[in-house]
């Protein structure tokens, strides 16, 4: 008996190991806390995960002076050439990070996260995250962070992604729903930002109503004070050790 309750415990201790390595989790992202007084920032980061430019969010920035992060896939890279010149041109409002190199999920198991198939297994991760890094230093940039698609992860890949050198890239709100979001529900996202988040969006979908509503959400925050700053220009709080 005693040998047999001893199996069954390895075996369900052996299953909650597996559940764990394959759990997916999605890391949130925050600014650290300022000093009592500050005025309230947030951190905008747009992906662009293939496909175009959506103008009406870049000329917002630009025109506006507002700092982003903007996380680049190869496939993005190779269409938009025109948009990176101005990304280049204008170091001091963007910093581009990886999205990877072909927009699939960074996790390291055959699984499908909103009907895409995730890169499989570490050797896959490995060539999803550097093969978008080796994209941005073609541009003559040096990536610091790493957001993969979709945005989920298992624990053991966020690692091995730490030890390639990238933290990785959470949020606190997500400003789109995906670029899927209505214009006026992503203006409501944007405008009810808090002190310290950091804000997920998309900058590839020209076409959908969400990019209006991502303009007029940035506008409102300006408008209410708030001040905009890159990841690589703040200090950040992320969960399940993506940025520790």
């Amino acid at each position: 008996m005693k040998t047999l309750v001893a199996a069954l415990l390895i075996s369900v201790s052996a299953g909650q190991a597996c559940l764990a390595a394959t759990r997916l989790v999605e890391p949130q992202l925050r600014l650290e806390n300022q000093e009592k007084g500050a005025p309230p920032r947030v951190t905008l980061t747009f992906d662009a995960c293939s496909g175009k430019t959506d103008a009406r969010i870049l000329a917002t920035l630009v025109d506006n002076r507002i700092p982003a992060t903007i996380f680049v896939t190869t496939r993005w890279l190779k269409r938009n050439a025109a948009t990176m010149a101005v990304f280049k041109a204008n170091p001091d409002l963007f910093e581009i990070e990886n999205h990877g190199a072909m927009h699939v999920p960074a996790v390291d198991h055959p699984v499908s996260i909103y009907g895409i198939a995730a890169a499989g297994s570490p050797q896959a991760v490995e060539a999803e995250v550097a093969g978008g890094a080796t994209a941005i230093v073609a541009q003559g940039l040096q990536p610091h962070w790493f957001r993969g698609a979709t945005a989920k992860y298992t624990l053991s890949s966020i690692g091995q992604i730490r030890q390639m050198g990238f933290r990785v890239a959470g949020y606190s709100v997500n400003g789109d729903g995906g670029s899927l979001l209505g214009a006026a529900a992503a203006q409501k996202r944007f405008s009810s930002a808090r002190d310290g988040d950091v804000i997920i969006a998309h900058i590839n979908q020209p076409t959908h109503a969400a990019g209006s509503g991502v303009v007029r959400g940035i506008l409102d925050l300006k408008a209410k004070g708030y001040a905009f700053v890159r990841l690589n220009d703040a200090t950040e709080d992320g969960s399940d050790e993506t940025t520790n």
